[in-house]
C-alpha cells in the first residue's frame, strides 16, 4: 500500500474516532430559574448562607457543650512507675525510742540525722483507676444554659439577617438581567424597523422618489445602532455573571431566567408600610436585641461567681508495689492486711467526698468585672439609638427615593409612548412624500432615547422597591409570600 493511501486511511481513522468523541460529549443545556427560585439557591449555596447555617451548628454545639458540664465527668488512669533510687527519708536517730522507723544503726549516736531508705517502700509500683466528678450546683453553670441558649438565639437571627442580604443582591441582580433582555429585545426590534425604512428608502431612490443622501443617512443611523447592540449585548453577559456570583452559581455554567418585566410590580401602598412599622421587624434590630440578652446574662455570670460551687467526686481503682516492673504483672501472691496471702497483688481502693467552695474575697477583681460588663450593655443600649435613627433615615430615603422613582417611571412612559407615536407618523408621512428623512432620523433618535430613558426608570423603580421593602423590614416576608 502505497503511502499516500495510508495517510488517507489515518485522516479517516482520526475523524471518525472525532466524531464519535462529539457524540459522546455532553450537551449542557441551561439551567432556568425563576426569581423565587435564584433566591432559594442563593440562599442555599451561597458562601454567606453557608457561613450562617455554620454558625447555628456550632452554637447548637455550644448549647450541648455547656449542657456537659453538669453531667458526670468521668475520667480513667492507668500509670506505672519504677524508681531506680528511692527516695531518702531523714530523721534524727532516737535509738531509746520505744517506737522508729530507723533501725539500730551501727555507729550512729543519738541525735545523728540519718538518711535512710523506706523499707515500707518498693521500687516500681502500679495504679489504675476512675475518677468521677459531679457538679451540683454553679450559680455560673446555670446562667451558662441561659446564656448558651441565647447564643443560639442569636446565632439564628444572624443567618435571617443574612438572608435578607441575600434576598436584596440577587434580587437586583436578577431584574438586571430581566431589563437588559428587554433592551436587547429592543435592539432588535430597532434594527428591524430602520432596516425595514433604508430597505424602503433604497427603493425611493432608486425610482428617483429619494436623494442618494437620505439613504446614506438613513444608513449611518443603522450602523449606528448595530455597533451599540454589538456593545450592549457583550455587557449583558455581565449582568448573567453578577446574577451567578450573587447566587455562589458555577461561572463557567450558562443560566437562564425564567420571568417578564410585566410579572414585576412596583407599585406599593406607603400608608399600609407605615401604619403598621415597628423597629422589630427589622432583622438587624432583633440582633440587636439578642445581643443585649447575652450582655445582660455576661452581668448575671458575674454576679453568680460570688455564690458557692458544690460538687461530689469518687476515686476508684486498684493499687500495687513490687521490687521490679515485671512484679507487677506477676502471679505471685502478696500477704493482705489479715495476716493471710491474697489471691493477687493488687488491691483496690475508693474514696468518695463532696466539696464547697465559697469565693469571700477576690482583690475586688469581680466588682470591678461587673462594673466593665454593665458599662459594655450601655453600649449596646447606645446602639439602639444609633440604630433606630439609622432606620429612620433609611425609611425616609427609601420612600423620597421609591416615590421620585414612580413619578419618574410614569413620565418616561408617557414620553417613550409619544415618541413611538411620533416615530410612526414620521415614517408614514416620509413614505407618503409629505415628510423629510432628517425628520424620520431625529425621530427614530429620540424614540430610542426615550426607550433608553423608560427602562432606566423602571430598573431604578424596581431597585427603590427592594430597598423600600429593606428599610421597612418587609423583604423576606414580601419574597416569601410571592413564591407561594
Amino acid at each position: 500500500m502505497s503511502p499516500f493511501y495510508k495517510l488517507i486511511i489515518f485522516l479517516a481513522a482520526l475523524l471518525l474516532v472525532r466524531a464519535g468523541y462529539a457524540q459522546q460529549e455532553p450537551t449542557t443545556a441551561p439551567q432556568a430559574f425563576t426569581l423565587e427560585q435564584c433566591i432559594d439557591y442563593a440562599v442555599t449555596n451561597s458562601i454567606a448562607a453557608q457561613n450562617a447555617i455554620l454558625d447555628q451548628q456550632i452554637a447548637s454545639d455550644k448549647v450541648r457543650e455547656t449542657v456537659g458540664l453538669g453531667l458526670p465527668q468521668v475520667s480513667g488512669n492507668v500509670s506505672v512507675q519504677h524508681n531506680d533510687q528511692l527516695r531518702r527519708f531523714f530523721g534524727i536517730y532516737n535509738p531509746s525510742s520505744s517506737f522508729s522507723f530507723f533501725p539500730i544503726t551501727p555507729g550512729a549516736k543519738a541525735g545523728d540525722i540519718l538518711a535512710l531508705q523506706s523499707p515500707f517502700q518498693l521500687k516500681s509500683s502500679g495504679d489504675a483507676g476512675i475518677n468521677i466528678n459531679q457538679l451540683i450546683f454553679s450559680g455560673s453553670y446555670l446562667v451558662g444554659l441561659q446564656a448558651s441558649n441565647a447564643y443560639k438565639d442569636l446565632s439564628f437571627k444572624t443567618a435571617n439577617q443574612t438572608k435578607e442580604q441575600i434576598i436584596q443582591q440577587v434580587t437586583k441582580a436578577y431584574y438586571s438581567v430581566l431589563i437588559s433582555r428587554e433592551r436587547a429585545n429592543l435592539f432588535d426590534n430597532n434594527l428591524a424597523r430602520i432596516d425595514s425604512l433604508l430597505k424602503n428608502t433604497i427603493a425611493l431612490n432608486k425610482n428617483g422618489f429619494a436623494e442618494s443622501i437620505d439613504v446614506d443617512r438613513i444608513r449611518v443611523t443603522y450602523n449606528n445602532l448595530k455597533a451599540e447592540r454589538e456593545k450592549f449585548l457583550k455587557l449583558n453577559n455581565l449582568s448573567f455573571d453578577l446574577l451567578k456570583f450573587q447566587m455562589n452559581y458555577p461561572l463557567d455554567q450558562p443560566i437562564e431566567v425564567v420571568g417578564n418585566i410585566e410579572d414585576v410590580k412596583v407599585e406599593a401602598d406607603l400608608k399600609d408600610y407605615q401604619a403598621g412599622w415597628d423597629y422589630k421587624l427589622r432583622p438587624d434590630y432583633k440582633v440587636l436585641e439578642a445581643n443585649q440578652r447575652l450582655q445582660q446574662l455576661n452581668i448575671k455570670n458575674q454576679y453568680a461567681g460570688g455564690l458557692p460551687t458544690i460538687s461530689a467526686s469518687a476515686n476508684l481503682g486498684y493499687f500495687t508495689q513490687s521490687n521490679d516492673v515485671a512484679g507487677l504483672f506477676s502471679t505471685n501472691t502478696a500477704i493482705n492486711d489479715t495476716g493471710g496471702l491474697g489471691p493477687d497483688k493488687w488491691y483496690n481502693y475508693s474514696q468518695f467526698g463532696v466539696s464547697m467552695n465559697i469565693p469571700i474575697f477576690s482583690g475586688f477583681q469581680r466588682h470591678y468585672k461587673i462594673q466593665q460588663e454593665k458599662l459594655t450593655l450601655r453600649k449596646v443600649e447606645n446602639g439602639f439609638k444609633s440604630l433606630k435613627q439609622g432606620v429612620d433615615l433609611e425609611t425616609k430615603q427609601a420612600t423620597t427615593n421609591f416615590e421620585n422613582a414612580l413619578t419618574s417611571l410614569a413620565s418616561q412612559k408617557e414620553n417613550m409612548d409619544l415618541a413611538s407615536n411620533v416615530a410612526r407618523i414620521t415614517k408614514i408621512k416620509y413614505e407618503q412624500g409629505v415628510g423629510s428623512n432628517l425628520e424620520v432620523v431625529d425621530a427614530e433618535n429620540s424614540l430610542r432615547t426615550a426607550q433608553t430613558n423608560y427602562y432606566s426608570a423602571l430598573f431604578d423603580a424596581m431597585i427603590a422597591k427592594v430597598d423600600l421593602d429593606k428599610a421597612y423590614g418587609r423583604l423576606i416576608t414580601t419574597t416569601n409570600s410571592e413564591s407561594k
